[in-house]
């Protein structure tokens, strides 16, 4: 559900990451987000979508409300998905 919602499909799945957090983001978490550069950010039900198109090594952006979260990259969503299902 995380990889179909994923509202940067045509991205590179290396270059964006879904951080999964433990209930629904705040409202305001996309307006506190600090030091972003090219990087777009959008909100799901319960994670915070990323495209990091220049990498994110490089990247000075800080999502406040991303603090106690776990970021995944597409690639690995969709392995962890292909796992799961093989069991």
């Amino acid at each position: 559900a995380v990889a179909k919602a994923n509202p940067f499909p045509k991205a590179p799945a290396n270059t964006t990451v879904a951080i999964f957090l433990d209930a629904a983001p705040p409202a305001d978490a996309l307006a506190k987000a600090g030091g972003a550069q090219d990087e777009e950010l959008r909100l799901g039900k319960r994670e915070i979508y990323v495209h990091y198109p220049s990498g994110q090594g490089r990247s000075k952006l800080r999502i406040p409300a991303a603090k106690s979260g776990t970021a995944r990259n597409m690639n690995t969503i969709a392995r962890l998905a292909a796992m799961a299902t093989e069991v």
